[in-house]
């Protein structure tokens, strides 16, 4: 899904922490080889924030201050 899909799921960013969870299980959970997942959770969820303002919240992002 492309970001603008992504930030109107409910809850936002879900669909890219489930595609971590999916990696991570795939590649017995070596968190490394899912760096390409991990970032574009990332990406969606800065966006998530600049649209919402840092105090938003959702279930699949981490607080924003821990994003930058």
């Amino acid at each position: 899904m492309g970001l603008d899909k992504d930030l109107k799921t409910d809850p936002p960013c879900h669909p890219r922490a489930c595609a971590i969870q999916d990696c991570i299980q795939k590649n017995g959970y070596d968190e490394s080889k899912c760096q390409k997942q991990i970032d574009a959770l990332y990406e969606c969820c800065n966006a998530f924030y600049e649209k919402n303002g840092d105090s938003a919240s959702t279930v699949s992002c981490p607080k924003a201050g821990l994003l930058r």
